[in-house]
């Protein structure tokens, strides 16, 4: 393929030729978006339900479970119907969608994260100051700040990508359309335009992993003069669940965008794309649910009031 306007479509990476394992892998992506879906569905219900989560952390919780849900729909699916119908083929127009959509939620989940790194070290760090700080308008501001910011760099990135003359073919060595992988297939002309855009955007995701860490030092600063064990036990639950999904977040999809991108697909680079692009939806919804006593809580309130609530219509039935 000699220039951009040539390429109608992109061949997908197919996990294996052999029909018996497209369908485990199938089922596999099936039960992972399954449960990626009704966990953070849980979240949102539950946040939006009971008053008592009406608070800035379960807020970013709940727009974080909408992320998750985002950025797995945007992958995951499209893998499967491939694996399902034995094809590879995604189109342009599917790729660049994808692309935007991909980097957009991403993005966002990053930005997000460092937001709620900032209220757990207001909340733990400045308490007298937590309500004032952290109020409803500064929230609200820091969420629409987090959308329209990552919005707009996505449709720049996604924009200077596409930019790009495809002159390398048009297989991509990934099951979705992952920006180091297109530009195996950019002419040189092109390249180090996005190759810069690529290690701009490498260096904004190191800058708020910087901030988070210093965050959670600062955190972990505070937490140790904690005289009761209880307290420093609650708020040490409430933080190293954050922390960890960041740190697996972020050292994952460093490793996929800063390492050097050979023409063939190791499995290592498989799973890596694999826990940055897919494991935090799932993992989100476990760590902040089984750690958190507010949302066990709240859940069992709304199956309890589920349950009273089937129960009395089928009295009235009867």
């Amino acid at each position: 393929m000699s220039n951009r306007t040539t390429v109608t479509e992109f061949l997908l990476l197919e996990f294996s030729d052999i029909r018996e394992l497209q369908i485990l892998n199938f089922m596999v992506f099936l039960v992972i978006y399954l449960a990626a879906l009704v966990g953070n569905l849980l979240i949102i219900t539950v946040v939006l339900l009971d008053h008592h989560l009406h608070t800035p952390m379960f807020f970013f919780l709940m727009n974080l479970s909408i992320l998750d849900i985002g950025s797995i729909s945007v992958t995951v699916p499209k893998s499967m119907a491939n694996s399902l119908m034995n094809i590879r083929s995604i189109s342009y127009s599917g790729c660049v969608a994808q692309v935007f959509l991909f980097v957009f939620f991403v993005s966002a989940d990053l930005a997000l994260l460092t937001v709620m790194a900032y209220d757990r070290y207001i909340a733990i760090y400045q308490p007298l100051h937590y309500e004032r700080v952290m109020n409803r308008r500064a929230c609200i501001q820091m969420a629409a700040g987090v959308w329209i910011s990552v919005f707009l760099y996505s449709a720049l990135h996604t924009g200077i990508t596409f930019a790009i003359t495809f002159c390398g073919g048009n297989m991509v060595n990934q099951f979705f359309c992952e920006i180091p992988r297109l530009l195996k297939l950019a002419c040189s002309d092109t390249y180090l335009s996005e190759t810069g855009a690529v290690a701009f955007s490498v260096c904004l995701a190191s800058s708020c992993f910087v901030l988070i860490i210093v965050s959670y030092v600062h955190i972990f600063t505070m937490v140790l003069r904690i005289p009761s064990e209880q307290g420093r036990h609650k708020a040490f639950s409430t933080c190293l669940p954050h922390l960890t999904v960041v740190s697996l977040f972020f050292c994952t999809a460093n490793f996929a965008y800063s390492h050097p991108t050979s023409s063939s697909t190791s499995g290592l680079d498989l799973v890596m794309a694999v826990l940055y692009s897919v494991l935090p939806a799932v993992m989100n919804p476990i760590i902040y649910s089984i750690r958190n006593k507010e949302i066990k809580a709240a859940l069992r309130k709304l199956i309890a009031w589920r349950l009273f609530t089937k129960n009395k219509l089928s009295m009235f039935s009867l």
